[in-house]
């Protein structure tokens, strides 16, 4: 150690500083400097000596202070200030908070010459977060130097760029950046690369309009670059694989030349050619050629030659062979390629090497899907890891056997799974553990008992770290039951009894979920066993209250399963001992409990009443608008109190009292007044006043709710203060959990035989062998290739042993039925209100299905952190509560091609009397926002009709063939020309084999805009065969509201998104008669756009809509004088264009 701190030493002036160029031998530098790096020398000295941590804190301590008065002293000169900084980073690597430096380093990047820019750089870095707020003050520097001419201060502001930069601030640099592409030197090129590929990352609506920049990156004469520009596109293939597999060959083809060794030498690590490269080459190949046997055609060759080169044993040949095999079982398959990756996972399973032993495990647990004898070929070599000395080895083998799980060999898996968790102290482990064992255990039980003793041991040893949702299901579970309810009470009746017994104990220690657990169980189905008093249960559950390490939360579940039990009883001696002795107690909660629990006991009939039996499913319904309080609410009012004021509300006023510094980026406002100035600058369209008016009593804003709420899962986030902040409820251990073991007498009898063929050669084997046979008997029972194989990740065709039964829909088709009948016409509703979001009543064959494709690039848009997906829509069975007239005839759909029909009952009933060559659509689609129909052509055997279906994420084209002869149509084809504009996302042909007398056949083609365009022609051509071969042709006028959808999000998304949007357009309209309030016009727009009104506030009001498949354009407008001013912002540049002429267009209309 210590001739490592010596060279450390010797070589820190060479690094931290250079002398000037006109300073001699012997120190002619300077004093300061050399006495500054010789403090450093000291300081690491001095470190490296001292016994013990509290000697180092004192230590840092008194060197922190010296630099706090030389850094804040005003003769400090930029050169001490650089030696300053960098033991200030040293402090800082050490763990020891150095932030009164922070503003000193970012002055020292600002007015420093280069060497000093480079240290204070170096420690902006360091010692700030991207989310900083004292970044912002570092933007116009990064700026002036991006602007400079000397390469050095270009290098330093791209790599700052490049690790943390404000994401907001992205716009003011991002034109730089995108020149310095064309930069004649590489390593700007290379670092401006690097610089994009982080904003993709943290932004990528933003750098979406420069992807032919990242092909010529792809394509550019250095190699360095070329490998930068590789991280964007893998990332990108990761999101859309599908938009970029016509760059297939080019990556094909720089991988061969890579494997071929044409690239410079210097990118050789142990004479292998570019490694690194080859592992980023290989990944994407694997993300373009999944499920593509044309694309994966092109990769076969490449991926057979880089098997064959990485022969030389080094590690980086084996994280090139993985990759290999990784990428050969996620493409398309052949068989030549398999083979020979089986033969490479064989010799990493089988070496000697604990590196390679891992990899080939993590190999076979990938591919194991894939081909499942791959893993009996290897089954005793697999037994073998099981006790392997190495904990990594272990954890990948449980792994591959959880893939391998099926209903024949989960008691064996999981007894070794629940082995391995009781001797593992890593949390990470035991969480990952135990969620796996829930699983295969809630999935392929061989019956009641080996369930709740499993689920017992997981609880008992994990219970306190485990998901929460582990026990939240195991109780839904029991509650929910299955499709037999003989088999429920069975499940029941055993989990009670085992609770009992486990409870039985006295000084048994239980983690609190398990405890949880327990309680509910105990409170909900303890009646269910009758030769037990349950004064005995509701002793043991008083005694539990009295134990020290039970927690205020689960003393609360506790009280629960009391008060429950208690109203099944007549009367008991422990209930009012229990009253007694809390309503006393220091804890409010629990005093609480036990006047509730007084209170009810006193009246039996009420306390049934309120607690039935079994009704945990029962659905629950809640006046979430508070109606009862309206009268309250309203005679306040009038004695002169404040209205409410919502949490967000008091939140920024109580910040703006406080007079604190605010780094949001346009933050709510809520000003008495807007600013005069208007649309000009960049300010946010969110900035709107809020008067106080806007809060009112329940009666006025809140609506009821008449659909039961589901309370399942759901957190507790809000409390008296408001928004309660996350916390981790960890309890400190009074001793070790108590652990439950399953039942090893389960196992007996579930263990095959030896194979008969094989008896001779068990027989000579020892004892040891003769157990490793047998496990791996019944490890890999069921894996065989003529067994049905049940894999975890794949359809499993297997019954499952406990299939969930959800009473909550027992009641759901009443309550559908009563508002159906109850349902009155009502106002408009955004299109995301009423659109359902599953696709699977459109799945018909592989004609017909419905799929969400790319529309162009802008389909990766996404921004998590400003506004993260749009919100979903509701289910299919939500639209039946709509009537018939939900939707007018100038609903959200109405265009000027085709009006809106909304059969009525009466109408549906004369319709179904027709003939039957009137076309109509199926079931599930009629329920759905559609077209009238219409007649694109026909002749004298045949005709075409067309009906439009708007869906959530798509535009249905429903197409009609009618048959209008007395003998069938033969090989009737349908096919729809390439548009300039639109896309189709299936097949553009449909054909139709036969299609019978007097009859109707139809097809739907999905349709999205590929180029955006106002309004477009869809072409198309049917042809069919009767006396003699027939041709006609016709053609769909499609316009761009078909491919609008309103887009739903708070005041607050709009905002942030809004900032994130870099193409806008302004525009005055002048408002006609008709529209005589601001109000009016909104109205308007969202009806014939489709646009969704996020806030209208005063004068002003901000809407949202979105471009299929998820392009956003956000629109602010406000009424001034007469004119309606509107704003526009996408990150398509055409799409506020086209959006503003539709909006002249409705505006002159009306």
């Amino acid at each position: 150690m210590s001739d490592v701190v010596e060279r450390t030493l010797s070589a820190l002036p060479g690094l931290l500083g250079q002398p000037d160029p006109g300073a001699g031998a012997g120190g002619a530098a300077g004093p300061g400097r050399v006495s500054a790096t010789s403090r450093l020398g000291s300081l690491i000295s001095s470190i490296t000596a001292l016994t013990s941590k509290h000697e180092e804190e004192k230590l840092i301590q008194q060197e922190l202070t010296s630099l706090k008065a030389t850094v804040s002293a005003p003769t400090t000169t930029l050169r001490m200030m650089k030696e300053c900084m960098v033991r200030l980073i040293y402090c800082e690597m050490l763990g020891y908070e150095s932030s009164f430096g922070y503003i000193h380093a970012i002055k020292l990047a600002q007015q420093g010459n280069l060497l000093e820019k480079r240290v204070g750089y170096l420690a902006v870095s360091l010692f700030l977060h991207e989310n900083h707020e004292l970044l912002l003050l570092l933007v116009n520097t990064v700026v002036k130097d991006l602007q400079s001419t000397n390469l050095v201060e270009v290098c330093m502001a791209l790599t700052i760029v490049s690790q943390i930069f404000p994401r907001e601030m992205i716009p003011a640099v991002l034109p730089l950046i995108e020149d310095k592409l064309q930069h004649s030197k590489e390593i700007i090129r290379r670092k401006a690369v690097q610089a994009l590929y982080k904003f993709y990352l943290i932004a990528p609506n933003q750098v979406q309009h420069i992807h032919d920049k990242f092909q010529k990156a792809l394509c550019d004469r250095d190699v360095g670059v070329m490998a930068a520009s590789l991280h964007i596109y893998l990332q990108m293939a990761k999101e859309n694989a599908a938009g970029y597999k016509d760059l297939t060959g080019s990556f094909v083809t720089i991988l061969k030349q890579v494997v071929g060794g044409k690239l410079p030498i210097d990118f050789n690590y142990h004479s292998v050619p570019a490694p690194w490269l080859q592992i980023q080459l290989l990944r994407i190949l694997g993300l373009l050629g999944k499920d593509d046997p044309r694309t994966s055609e092109l990769m076969y060759d490449v991926l057979d030659e880089s098997l064959r080169r990485a022969e030389i044993n080094h590690n980086i040949t084996y994280a090139i062979l993985f990759e290999c095999v990784q990428t050969i079982y996620a493409i398309h398959p052949k068989s030549e390629l398999l083979e020979k990756a089986a033969k490479c996972i064989g010799k990493f399973v089988l070496s000697s090497k604990i590196n390679l032993k891992y990899l080939g495990l993590k190999a076979l647990t990938y591919v194991i899907q894939q081909d499942p004898n791959l893993a009996l070929q290897h089954q005793m070599t697999i037994i073998e890891c099981l006790d392997h000395p190495d904990p990594i080895i272990k954890r990948e083998t449980l792994e591959l056997l959880y893939r391998i799980t099926n209903g024949q060999n989960v008691i064996v898996i999981v007894q070794k799974m629940l082995d391995y968790l009781k001797q593992s102290k890593e949390e990470y482990t035991i969480i990952s553990l135990v969620g796996k064992i829930a699983e295969l255990a809630e999935k392929y039980a061989p019956d009641n008992e080996w369930f709740i003793q499993t689920m017992n041991a997981v609880f008992s040893v994990g219970g306190d770290v485990a998901y929460p949702d582990i026990p939240n299901n195991f109780l839904r579970l029991l509650a929910e039951g299955f499709d037999d309810g003989k088999e429920d009470e069975q499940l029941r009746l055993y989990a009670v009894q085992s609770y009992l017994a486990l409870l039985e104990e006295e000084d048994a220690f239980y983690p609190q979920k398990f405890l949880q657990v327990m309680s509910w169980v105990l409170g909900e189905y303890s009646s269910l066993v009758t030769d037990v008093d349950p004064e005995i249960i509701l002793t043991r559950l008083h005694r539990l209250l009295k134990k020290t390490f039970v927690t205020s939360e689960t003393k609360a579940w506790i009280m629960a399963a009391v008060t429950k039990i208690a109203s099944r009883t007549s009367c008991s001696k422990t209930v009012d001992k229990l009253i007694q002795e809390f309503s006393t107690s220091l804890d409010t909660c629990m005093r609480q409990y036990a006047f509730e629990l007084k209170h009810l006991c006193e009246d039996k009939v009420l306390m049934r009443s309120l607690l039935p039996f079994d009704a945990s499913c029962n659905d629950i319904v809640v006046d979430a608008s508070l109606s009862f309080l309206d009268g309250f609410v309203a005679e306040g009012l009038g004695h002169g109190a404040a209205p409410y004021k919502p949490h967000h509300q008091r939140q920024e006023e109580k910040l703006s009292q406080e007079k604190a510094l605010n780094f949001e980026p346009y933050g709510l406002s809520f000003a008495s007044s807007m600013s005069p100035s208007g649309f000009a600058g960049r300010q946010s369209p969110t900035g709107l006043s809020f008067g106080s008016d806007t809060s009112g009593n329940s009666a006025e804003t809140g609506h009821k709710e008449t659909n039961s709420l589901k309370l399942d899962g759901v957190k507790k986030l809000w409390g008296k203060e408001g928004y309660l902040p996350k916390k981790e409820n960890r309890t400190g251990k009074e001793g070790e959990p108590l652990t439950v073991p399953c039942s090893s007498s389960l196992l007996a009898g579930h263990v095959a035989d030896p194979p008969v063929s094989h008896s001779d050669q068990v027989a000579s084997l020892s004892e040891e062998e003769k157990e490793k046979q047998q496990l791996a008997s019944t490890l890999f029972v069921g894996l065989g290739s003529n067994a049905g194989v049940s894999l975890m990740g794949k359809g499993d065709m297997a019954t499952q042993k406990f299939r969930r039964k959800s009473k909550i829909n027992e009641t759901q088709n009443y309550e559908e039925a009563s508002d159906i009948q109850n349902s009155t016409a009502s106002s408009l509703v955004p299109l995301l209100d009423t659109l359902p979001s599953s696709k699977e009543g459109h799945e018909r064959d592989e004609h017909t299905r419905l799929r969400k494709a790319s529309l162009c690039s802008s389909d990766t848009w996404e921004d998590n952190s400003a506004l993260g997906k749009p919100q979903s829509l509701k289910k299919p069975e939500l639209d039946n509560k709509l009537s018939d007239s939900r939707l007018s005839s100038s609903s959200l759909f109405a265009d000027s091609n085709i009006e809106i029909f909304h059969p009525s009952p009466s109408a549906q009933c004369e319709s179904a009397s027709k003939t039957l060559l009137t076309p109509s659509l199926p079931g599930e689609l009629a329920e759905l926002p559609h077209s009238e129909v219409v007649e694109l052509c026909q002749s004298d055997d045949l005709a075409l009709h067309l009906c439009k279906v708007w869906t959530n994420d798509s535009l249905l084209l429903i197409m009609f063939v009618s048959n209008k002869n007395t003998s069938a149509l033969n090989a009737v084809n349908l096919m729809f020309e390439k548009a300039e504009h639109f896309q189709i996302l299936e097949s553009p042909a449909y054909h139709f084999a036969v299609i019978e007398a007097q009859s109707v056949e139809h097809c739907q083609q999905c349709v999205q805009m590929d180029k955006i365009c106002t309004q477009g022609i869809l072409s198309g051509s049917i042809n069919y065969q009767s006396e003699m071969e027939t041709r006609l042709e016709f053609s769909v006028i499609l316009s761009l509201l078909d491919f609008i959808r309103p887009m739903e999000m708070t005041t607050e998304d709009f905002g942030k998104l809004w900032l994130s949007l870099s193409n806008d357009v302004k525009q005055n309209l002048k408002m006609s008669s008709s529209q005589d309030s601001f109000s009016a016009a909104l109205n308007t727009l969202q009806q014939k756009l489709k646009l969704h009104i996020v806030d209208i506030i005063g004068n002003e009001g901000i809407l949202a809509c979105q471009l299929l498949p998820s392009v956003p354009c956000l629109l602010h407008c406000r009424i001034h004088a007469g004119m309606l001013a509107l704003w526009f912002r996408s990150p398509c540049s055409a799409l506020p264009d086209s959006l503003l002429y539709q909006c002249q267009k409705v505006m002159e209309e009306s």
